[in-house]
């Protein structure tokens, strides 16, 4: 039985519902691309599928607006998959699970896909409508926006006619986003080496929990806790106090979300039990000290841990705890340019303990790609002192804001028109496709819009209802006055 049939626009949540029970975690797109493909073929639609699973779905102008340039309304189809930590939900197979909480949508214990499967949801609303006036309309949904903006960076934009292009990507109703800041995903492995542990030990593991987690981007200025960096300061503090061995250690789990969860094992001499106990007990309160207005629940466990029979080597344990420690992190510089907004930023968002290697993962944005490269410079100076290979794995331009802009000209008069009020522009500390958008299609106008929501990229994500309603009206209405 739908959970959403009673809500408005019916259209718009009756999709977004459907789009909750497919699994679309990033890079793996395959069931939403054949959903998409059954709804033009039911539509009478045309559509193409490049090999990147980019979905273009085209309708003709209705009446009165033959004559006009097509308009692509622009969604991406994945979404990032992060469940609580002991949450049996499987990403692959289940649909995801919310509910109806006042005025809001909400997943307690996992993402809800909101972002961007609201976006999707609209953009087939509008596709399937007859009632609707506009342009010849071009629906860009594209793949992998989560984990590297994939899909659009190898989009063959010939395909595509638009000269206007509004993007559906944003999460704040009454707020447009008219630029977006650039980004880059860097890694740094350490090949995995071990010594035999021939003496006497007691093995533990140190976790860190109970964290908020959220946007790499978006909320970075929150200094929020980051698991990965209070698992590295307290392997630190133990190294320098105690004759420790490192036998593991993982923590995070998307590059582009600040890690809730790390855990490390360690073995320790017997002998030392008591103050190692005290010293997490001082870690505890330090942490809470720090992040208690923030990060409340921050918690650092220690627990017994099986027994093992090797261990890195002195140098891959300390090498590894620095680089942790070194790696850039957080608010790296303010905008000289917008008053408020984070300049750049990095967010060392997983560790990653593979069979032959530990790999270290980092999100950086910045408003300037000379920002974004000084932080990645860092990164590889730390991996080399730390006898580790750095990598740049991907990278996406900025979209920079225009200063003349018919659509967000028309967008303005139309909010204000329809809610009496002025529609709110921003740049944004986060990273949108429409910069790439721009260099594999043209030199398009753009704008980005979207309904309110919370949470997003951590469990307990939530939709506003209402603001759906209002911005699903003002797209329509937008699109109709684009004249």
């Amino acid at each position: 039985m739908s959970k959403l049939s009673k809500l408005e626009p019916k259209r718009v949540f009756h999709y977004f519902e459907e789009i909750t029970k497919i699994p679309r975690c990033s890079f793996k797109e395959e069931k939403i691309v054949g959903y998409l493909i059954n709804f033009a073929k039911s539509m009478g639609l045309e559509y193409t599928q490049d090999s990147h699973n980019n979905v273009v779905i085209k309708k003709k102008a209705t009446a009165g607006y033959e004559s006009l340039d097509p308009v692509i309304i622009q969604a991406h189809t994945d979404m990032v998959c992060e469940k609580n930590e002991n949450c049996t939900f499987d990403f692959d197979v289940d649909p995801i699970e919310f509910k109806i909480i006042d005025n809001s949508i909400v997943a307690e214990n996992t993402t809800l896909g909101a972002d961007n499967g609201i976006g999707v949801a609209m953009a087939l609303a509008i596709l399937e409508s007859k009632e609707y006036e506009h342009p010849a309309l071009e629906v860009l949904l594209t793949a992998t926006e989560e984990s590297g903006m994939v899909g659009a960076r190898n989009l063959d934009g010939s395909s595509l006619e638009g000269k206007i292009l509004i993007n559906l990507d944003s999460e704040s109703e009454g707020v447009a986003c008219v630029g977006c800041a650039s980004g880059q995903r860097d890694t740094i492995t350490l090949k995995k080496e071990f010594d035999e542990i021939r003496d006497d030990r007691d093995f533990y593991t140190i976790s860190v929990s109970g964290l908020k987690g959220g946007h790499s981007g978006e909320e970075i200025h929150k200094g929020l806790g980051n698991s990965n960096k209070i698992l590295g300061k307290s392997l630190y503090l133990l190294n320098s106090r105690f004759d420790i061995y490192l036998i593991d250690i993982y923590g995070g789990s998307k590059e582009n979300a600040i890690p809730r969860y790390s855990k490390a094992t360690i073995a320790i001499k017997p002998e030392d039990k008591k103050k190692v106990q005290y010293t997490m007990v001082e870690l505890n309160k330090n942490f809470v000290k720090q992040l208690g207005k923030v990060d409340p629940d921050v918690r650092i466990n220690f627990e017994k841990s099986e027994i093992h029979n090797k261990a890195f080597t002195k140098d891959l344990k300390n090498n590894i705890i620095d680089l942790i420690n070194l790696l850039p992190n957080g608010v790296s510089t303010m905008s000289h340019n917008v008053s408020g907004l984070v300049g750049s930023s990095s967010n060392v968002g997983v560790i990653e303990s593979k069979e032959d290697s530990i790999v270290i993962h980092s999100s950086i944005r910045s408003e300037l790609e000379s920002l974004r490269d000084d932080i990645s410079h860092i990164n590889k100076i730390a991996a080399e002192r730390c006898n580790a290979e750095h990598r740049i794995v991907n990278n996406y331009p900025a979209w920079e804001y225009k200063e003349k802009s018919v659509v967000r000209d028309i967008a303005e008069d139309v909010y204000m028109k329809m809610f009496g009020k002025k529609l709110e522009t921003e740049v944004i500390h986060a990273g949108l496709e429409c910069g790439i958008l721009k260099n594999v299609i043209g030199d398009i106008d753009m704008i980005s819009i979207g309904p309110t929501m919370k949470g997003i990229h951590a469990p307990g994500e939530s939709l506003e209802i209402k603001s759906v309603q209002n911005t699903f009206e003002f797209v329509v209405e937008l699109i109709k006055n684009l004249k």
